[in-house]
């Protein structure tokens, strides 16, 4: 960790893209020159300072892995380093330091940081969950799509999942009311879960989406969950161009497993867009290849779409970092560096393309490092 530390910060990074690769790199077999790959937007100069939280697990190698692709690709872009974990708190920046940072650049890129089963001072609200109250970060948005050249059940999938990240039933509010009996409050208001179906509906508009679907479950929990979904409905009104329609939690997981081309934008409350999440994740190919990012008015934190730190993979060099990488093209599309964006997207897409050089989870048998080479040697 300490060897990563000092390889992150400070890297103005001037490597030629005609840089030799030597070992793996010469021996990655070239991809198919016939795929069709949007050309990239003229190059920028300017230099962008974003903070960095490798995570827990495979997080630190994943980071790495991005960083490889920054300095090959000549990306402009200096990071602030900040370790942040829960279950390494004895190596763990303050969390104060990491949201200043995150407040004054504006922009971050973060690993998934694991969440302990109990906790040592009994507290019940996460490190996740300081991070996103404190930055106010409501929006989490996981464009879950189909990647080239990976065949799986279903094909052709693009939906989005807009999930509220501040309250529902992650509001940590639990007690013991008697020995037994233990009450978890679910907090719904009306102001942020109209605020999280305008976000929905403006995404919606801006991306040239035709249809917002609200998940719920009003027909049992009728006040809770009742309240979200007349709130997208009042919301939905503003929106006449956009259809609008709702179903119910339970019925869209198995709808989304049987036929999920049927959903374009979904908005949901906390606990149910993590699951779809991660159930949508799976049918693309895995929490290797999904990315997300999470949004307040103020700052964007750009990061794998599915929670899995992969913990027992960790120094075995077999983690797929596709997801990571695709988070960092958005990032660089964010904060106006499309060329750089689109330059690893294209890579990535060329690579996966052609299925010479694969991780194992999609399939193939090439190690991260060695797909991290062929990225790189497709960066044209």
């Amino acid at each position: 960790m300490a060897h990563l530390t000092r390889a992150i910060p400070n890297i103005f990074l001037k490597v030629p893209l005609n840089t030799t690769v030597t070992g793996v790199l010469k021996r990655t077999l070239s991809c198919s020159p016939t795929l069709s790959i949007q050309a990239p937007v003229s190059r920028p100069e300017n230099h962008t300072k974003c903070t960095l939280i490798p995570g827990d697990g495979v997080g630190p190698e994943l980071v790495h892995c991005v960083l490889e692709v920054f300095k090959a690709a000549q990306v402009p872009v200096e990071f602030e380093t900040f370790f942040l974990s829960e279950v390494n708190q004895a190596m763990s920046a303050p969390l104060e330091e990491v949201e200043e940072s995150i407040n004054r650049n504006g922009i971050c890129l973060k690993g998934v940081l694991a969440t302990p089963d109990y906790s040592h001072t009994g507290e019940l609200e996460t490190l996740n969950m300081k991070l996103r109250r404190n930055l106010d970060l409501y929006a989490n948005v996981v464009h879950v799509k189909s990647l080239p050249g990976v065949k799986l059940r279903h094909q052709n999938i693009d939906c989005v999942i807009i999930r509220e990240m501040t309250e529902g039933e992650y509001s940590a509010l639990e007690h013991e009311s008697v020995k037994g009996v233990v009450e978890c409050l679910k907090i719904v208001t009306k102001r942020k879960s109209q605020r999280i179906a305008k976000f929905a509906f403006d995404y919606a508009t801006k991306n040239n989406r035709k249809k917002v679907t609200a998940v719920h479950k009003a027909n049992i929990m009728k006040l809770g969950d009742g309240l979200f979904l007349n709130s997208c409905k009042e919301i939905a009104k503003l929106y006449p161009k956009i259809e609008f329609e709702q179903i119910i939690v339970d019925n869209c997981t198995m709808q989304i497993v049987s036929n999920p081309q049927q959903f374009d934008v979904m908005v949901t409350p906390n606990l149910y867009g993590n699951i779809l999440d991660n159930l949508s994740s799976g049918l693309v190919g895995g929490a290797g290849v999904v990315a997300g990012a999470s949004y307040s008015s103020e700052c964007v934190v750009f990061e794998p779409g599915a929670r899995h730190t992969y913990a027992e993979a960790v120094g075995k060099n077999v983690a797929n970092p596709t997801a990571m990488l695709l988070a960092s093209a958005k990032m660089l599309s964010h904060i106006n560096l499309q060329y750089y964006g689109d330059l690893i997207r294209n890579a990535v897409n060329r690579v996966l393309k052609a299925g010479k050089v694969r991780t194992k989870d999609l399939g193939g048998q090439a190690t991260t490092q060695e797909y991290i080479f062929a990225i790189i040697s497709n960066l044209r």
